[in-house]
């Protein structure tokens, strides 16, 4: 499975969300777009599996929620059954600015999709 797969898995069967929603901003004369992996009533959700790509989900999150007034929350999705490198930084960072920060495993994910 992709990990958009298990992003769509997380939004809609454990938040109850809305995955890949779309947010305009301007600078200056241009319109820009940010797309939210995941975004609940009261939360806006960076999501990704635990590899140097999610490094920047902080900065996506808090950006989400700056634009959306909604609390930012990053989600990683758990490859290997342990806290690695990458995991223990985006989390460490999440808890020093007080991001609300979770972990699924993938198979508690397809698990999950297949209602066991």
């Amino acid at each position: 499975m992709y990990e958009s797969h298990f992003i769509a898995i997380m939004c809609g069967l454990i938040f109850g969300g809305e995955p890949e929603v779309t947010h305009g901003y301007s600078v200056g004369y241009d319109i820009h777009r940010i797309r939210v992996d995941c975004e609940i009533e009261a939360h806006v959700i960076e999501a990704g599996r635990d590899t140097r790509s999610s490094l920047d989900s902080i900065q996506q999150a808090l950006f989400a929620a700056q634009l959306t007034g909604k609390t930012p929350m990053v989600v990683l999705i758990d490859t290997d059954g342990r806290e690695g490198a990458i995991e223990f930084r985006v989390r460490t960072v999440a808890e020093m600015l007080g991001v609300d920060y979770r972990v699924f495993t993938q198979e508690a994910l397809v698990r999950t999709m297949l209602g066991s």
